[in-house]
């Protein structure tokens, strides 16, 4: 049971990296500092994606429209950590 506990946190704070990732990958290629010609730019932005949007994409349906402000990454941040304090907090006093 300890080592599930451990394995889930462990999933759910690599994924809070990768979505910050993603998000500052996304901002830096819009304002032009990094060139998404550069193969390995690519790669990284391509896997952060892949990663990243099945979850984003089920937050936006429920979102209203703000126009530029895409403020789904925050709500999976919240929810992410949301996650690991009911954990921390339920399930650690248990093992």
């Amino acid at each position: 049971m300890i080592i599930i506990y451990i394995v889930a946190m462990t999933i759910l704070k690599y994924y809070s990296y990768i979505v910050i990732a993603n998000v500052i990958l996304s901002w830096l290629v819009a304002f032009n500092i990094i060139n998404t010609g550069n193969r390995f730019v690519y790669s990284v932005l391509d896997f952060t994606y892949r990663m990243t949007e099945p979850f984003l994409n089920r937050i936006r349906a429920f979102l209203p429209n703000l126009g530029a402000f895409d403020i789904s990454p925050v709500i999976l941040l919240m929810l992410i950590w949301i996650m690991q304090m009911c954990m921390e907090y339920y399930i650690r006093p248990i093992i």
